[in-house]
């Protein structure tokens, strides 16, 4: 398959790479996996890579993402010990642990689960095409942007979960991506996981999907997480990205969701030069119920980037999105939230807040909710704001003997304890919570009264 990329952002050095780079993968695998990555492969030629003059990246200043000349994760080696990784143990938590070092599967570093079915991506491709292909399909049908379609054209690394029908995972599974940019020799790398779940009907399963960085250096993760929640089924996922300075992050979560199904989604962004989240649930059962839950904190000059796309299809459904960002110094917030609600989701009831703390003058917050209401019996609100921390608060603090820095480090602790109080899994939350304290100006005293 030969085909040139025309796009305004193709000045840079890292598009023609990708497209070279999804033409070779596209032609490797099964012919159903050819199929799927060829499809993708030329719909990712043809449209490129999203830039500002597409709405739903129009705060999203990607020319220095795009700039780097990035060679594949296979060029990047990286060997770690299982001291490298005590950093990123949360105290007291048992849980499954699938570890990926520079976007490949360690089975060494890793602790699968035994009550589900579990297998590397590239494994599981050969061995359960029954499951993945119309699973697969589904999702590259539905790319929507250039990263998407350019993690379809790819797909090879990542993580297959299978829960079957009344499955109850006894243990949460965590997905730790570990980037050691050093090991490409200085020159920046980018990996494309596909994490595949599946929860069949009346099972139940937690999925942690971490990205730490060891060391210093350019790289880009071009992620795409897929989970589909039969009826019934019970699934809460997490997103914790704590990564370095450098990093760049594209992540993409898709949810569909059976009947009476239940899902949660947790978002937390901390580290990172640039982040995109992208959270794009699709209500596809009556009485589907779904939480989106986000906390961003930017210091510094980072950009952090949340766009939700929620899609209730059928009637009854329940969905709500809580987010909330800190802004500090010259970094930039973005949300953007859309709820469509088709014709036949009657009787829908749908929320969305974005609720926005700028503890500079030099930060800066866009946040644009959005509602497309197609059905005529429906209950959807949204709304967004942005503000400093309250003086009125500061000044009732400092009339009880609370000096001025201690009593803002409470507020702004406050304001963010509420995402951290809707994460259900007690260890995920401490652990969160000790990192808010520790990036928290007074910090100390906070950790104090806790």
């Amino acid at each position: 398959m030969t085909a040139t990329m025309t796009n305004p952002s193709d000045m840079t050095d890292a598009v023609p790479a990708l497209s070279a780079l999804a033409e070779r993968r596209a032609a490797a695998g099964p012919d159903w996996l050819t199929d799927v990555r060829q499809q993708a492969a030329a719909r990712f030629v043809e449209l490129g890579l999203p830039t500002n003059k597409d709405e739903e990246w129009r705060y999203t200043p990607l020319r220095e993402v795009l700039r780097p000349a990035y060679v594949p994760a296979e060029d990047a080696p990286a060997a770690l010990s299982s001291d490298d990784l005590k950093a990123f143990q949360f105290e007291g938590f048992d849980a499954s642990l699938l570890t990926f070092v520079n976007g490949r599967y360690c089975p060494e570093l890793s602790d699968p689960p035994t009550d589900v079915t579990i297998a590397p991506l590239s494994e599981a491709l050969k061995a359960h095409r029954g499951l993945l292909e119309s699973e697969l399909r589904r999702i590259a049908e539905r790319d929507e942007d250039g990263f998407a379609r350019l993690n379809s054209a790819v797909l090879e690394d990542g993580v297959f979960i299978h829960a079957p029908n009344g499955t109850a995972c006894s243990r949460p599974i965590r997905l730790l991506h570990v980037a050691v940019p050093g090991a490409a020799g200085g020159r920046p790398f980018m990996t494309h996981p596909r994490n595949v779940v599946i929860a069949g009907e009346d099972a139940q399963l937690t999925l942690i999907e971490r990205y730490v960085t060891i060391g210093e250096g350019v790289y880009l993760t071009n992620a795409v997480t897929q989970i589909s929640a039969g009826d019934r089924a019970q699934v809460a996922h997490y997103l914790l990205e704590q990564e370095s300075a450098e990093a760049f992050n594209i992540n993409t979560l898709h949810l569909q969701q059976g009947t009476d199904s239940k899902v949660e989604s947790h978002s937390v962004l901390l580290g990172g030069a640039l982040v995109r989240n992208n959270v794009c649930p699709v209500l596809d059962g009556e009485r589907a119920d779904c939480l989106i839950n986000g906390l961003y904190i930017g210091h510094g000059s980072q950009h952090l980037d949340n766009y939700m796309n929620v899609e209730h299809a059928k009637a009854h459904g329940d969905s709500r999105q809580f987010y909330k960002g800190i802004l500090d110094d010259k970094s930039h917030g973005v949300f953007r939230g859309r709820i469509v609600v088709h014709v036949d989701a009657q009787k829908t009831d749908a929320k969305q807040t974005n609720a926005n703390l700028l503890l500079a003058d030099t930060a800066e917050v866009d946040t644009k909710p959005q509602l497309e209401i197609y059905a005529d019996d429906v209950k959807c609100t949204h709304g967004a704001t942005i503000g400093q921390i309250d003086n009125d608060a500061i000044f009732y603090l400092r009339s009880r003997g609370i000096d001025e820095a201690d009593a803002r480090a409470m507020m702004i602790f406050a304001f963010a304890g509420e995402s951290l109080d809707r994460m259900s899994v007690e260890p995920i939350r401490d652990a969160l919570t000790r990192e808010l304290v520790r990036q928290l100006p007074r910090g100390e005293f906070i950790e104090s009264v806790l």
